[in-house]
């Protein structure tokens, strides 16, 4: 096992993780802003990605296919937030699951009526295709890489709306007392839609990029909006931090556990058992972390205890 195959491991895990922040940071401002459980995120996920793959096949623009998903992703999260979503704060959190859980049915039907139920593909561009030389002589592939950097850049953009603008201000304060902003004049009601539009529209995002490795197809969302909720666990509820550390522990253990236990295993079992145990114990190393992440730390490890 020779150290290039291991960092470029690193690199694949480093940029799944990051893919991960995209979806779990709008779900925990959601929670963390509003008290909700959002079980429709992974739909906005997947609307991102049906509208990037159609813009792209309609215009063959890269670029325009990412600001659609964006556009999509957010107007469809403003829609639900007007017409669904406000008439649940108040309600507990089984009317909240409920409710959602009717949206994503509702969002997969309507896509397999609008796309069919066969799979699109969405190209990498000729730009951004094939691998580029990292130092030490290792190939990566240039659109993976620039995934890593789009997110990170995305989360320092994030980072910045949070601690320095007006917007973030009123944010941190509707996490701590939303009774207070509102006596204040803050539009507690247009606070709440811009929040959800923006945790859709990121939402929207990492589906467009994902869509360019693996298909786009109805359903896409849930497994990653399951993963997405224990990113948020482990990092803590409410916190962008934890989020971004959160998805990058789950990203690494995930990949780096799918590649190393069948090689452990492989020493001494025959390879397809090897292969079968490795990767059902690497399947289960995300949930274990989460557990022992809990174990020490209840509240996550950036939550409020």
């Amino acid at each position: 096992m020779s150290l290039i195959l291991i960092i470029e491991q690193l690199l694949n895990g480093l940029q799944f993780g990051i893919m991960l922040f995209l979806m779990a940071a709008g779900l925990t401002l959601i929670f963390g802003v509003m008290g909700l459980i959002n079980l429709a995120h992974g739909s906005l996920y997947m609307i991102g990605a049906f509208a990037a793959a159609a813009v792209a096949a309609a215009t063959g623009s890269f670029l325009l296919a990412l600001v659609a998903s964006l556009a999509a992703a957010a107007i469809a999260g403003a829609i639900i937030e007007w017409t669904v979503i406000r008439h649940l704060y108040s309600r507990d959190h089984l009317d909240q699951v409920l409710a959602t859980f009717a949206l994503i049915l509702i969002f997969s039907e309507g896509t397999r009526w609008i796309f069919g139920s066969f799979p699109l593909f969405l190209d990498i561009p000729d730009y951004l295709s094939g691998p580029v030389t990292l130092p030490g002589g290792i190939q990566y592939p240039l659109y993976r890489l620039m995934l890593i950097v789009v997110g990170l850049v995305v989360a320092a953009g994030l980072f910045a709306l949070i601690a320095w603008t007006r917007i973030g201000i009123q944010i941190r304060a509707g996490e701590s007392d939303r009774e207070m902003i509102g006596a204040l004049g803050v539009n507690i009601s247009r606070l709440y839609t811009l929040v959800f539009a923006l945790g859709a529209a990121l939402a929207g995002l990492a589906g467009a990029l994902i869509g360019a490795i693996q298909s786009v197809q109805v359903g896409m969302g849930e497994p990653v909006l399951i993963l997405a909720f224990v990113v948020i666990v482990i990092g803590g509820i409410g916190s962008i931090k934890g989020a971004l550390v959160g998805a990058i522990l789950v990203g690494l253990t995930d990949t780096l556990g799918r590649f190393l236990l069948p090689s452990f295993f492989g020493t001494f079992m025959d390879p397809a058992a090897a292969t079968s145990v490795g990767s059902a114990l690497a399947s289960m190393s995300i949930y274990i972390l989460m557990a022992a992440v809990l174990l020490f730390k209840p509240s996550g490890l950036y939550g409020n205890a």
